[in-house]
């Protein structure tokens, strides 16, 4: 009987812990099965709607779902357990925490993915890395900020403090301000975005890679990045190749002798254009090339032969198919493209 009692004693503080641990384990099953099952039937619902937005909302709220459960599970069973005096607040407060924290990366994960699908809808607000800095330090500050308050901390100290500070650190970081202020404009007026091909006012020219806090990534064509301040590129001159219409047009010059007979030059130069144009999947099917005699030049009639490009860097494809093409052909048909010819004449006047 005393090895009965004696046993029972020893077991008690172990059972005091049975009924919270049990709520906990039950809690995580719950979620775990409410992930399963009834998370798993939303979202294979909403892969077959058109509104990739409820994708965004059901996959941010999936990764946290079983958390949420055992937070929950967590904080009742807390409840049905004495810690002590400061330590049951402490728990409380670090769950609450926890919550603030997991809801946080749940919005800026929604926030950031409906950012993602409203740009390809709309392009009036891009989805780059600024807008996505700028809205990642907006929830995580007001989390740390509620995360504080609820840990009995005051934050109106923290919040003047911020304000008189504030003023200091926009004088000292002028230059930095300056570019951060830049890439916003430079998104929001539109003049150029990430996968734009773009030439600069000082010679540079690529594709954009990326509008960042401080700087613009070009990628040129030999694979070079570059690195331009925000600030400067928002001041400077710059043509956008891609940002209305992708379609580049290729206008290609040709001179053919005086001698030749311009309408069986101009059919031949057509009949190598619709190859190239059949034959190139660079070349735009929007627009047939089409043949335009320019001018009278010192040794050749010279003409234009226009095609389309799809996108920029389609024009070398085109004119190394198209001159050697021409070529041969106008060697078949015996037309000639002359050499350039200078006449000079020398008058030598003898005077006795």
């Amino acid at each position: 009987m005393d090895t009965e009692i004696s046993y029972l004693e020893w077991l008690t503080p172990y059972l005091e812990w049975l009924e919270p641990v049990l709520t906990v384990v039950i809690g995580v099953c719950i979620g775990f099965f409410f992930k399963t099952y009834l998370f798993s039937r939303l979202k294979s619902f909403s892969d077959k709607t058109s509104f990739k937005g409820d994708d965004v909302v059901i996959n941010a709220f999936n990764s946290m779902i079983v958390f949420w459960f055992f937070l929950a599970s967590l904080s009742i069973a807390l409840n049905n357990v004495e810690l002590g005096d400061p330590y049951n607040v402490y728990a409380s407060q670090l769950i609450f925490a926890f919550l603030v924290i997991s809801i946080s990366l749940t919005a800026s994960k929604i926030v950031l993915g409906m950012l993602d699908v409203w740009s390809k809808n709309n392009s009036s607000l891009p989805s780059t890395g600024i807008f996505k800095g700028l809205i990642n330090v907006s929830i995580f500050s007001l989390a740390f900020l509620v995360v504080l308050q609820s840990f009995g901390i005051s934050i109106t100290p923290l919040l003047t403090a911020l304000g008189v500070g504030g003023l200091a650190v926009s004088l000292a970081l002028k230059d930095t301000l300056s570019d951060l202020f830049g890439g916003i404009n430079i998104l929001l007026s539109k003049t150029m975005k990430e996968g734009d091909y773009v030439e600069l006012s000082n010679g540079y020219q690529g594709y954009v890679k990326n509008i960042g806090w401080r700087y613009t990534t070009i990628q040129e064509r030999a694979n070079n990045v570059i690195s331009i301040p925000n600030s400067v590129l928002s001041g400077s001159v710059s043509k956008n190749y891609t940002s209305m219409d992708a379609a580049f047009r290729v206008p290609i010059q040709v001179g053919v002798s005086y001698d030749s007979d311009l309408d069986h030059v101009e059919r031949i130069a057509l009949e190598v254009a619709e190859n190239i144009y059949n034959e190139l999947d660079c070349v735009s099917k929007d627009y047939k090339p089409a043949i335009r005699f320019r001018e009278f030049a010192a040794s050749s009639i010279n003409f234009f032969i226009y095609f389309q490009g799809k996108e920029f860097g389609d024009h070398n494809v085109i004119l190394n198919a198209f001159i050697k093409k021409l070529h041969k052909r106008f060697q078949q048909e015996n037309i000639e493209i002359p050499y350039p010819i200078r006449t000079v004449i020398h008058k030598n006047e003898n005077k006795n």
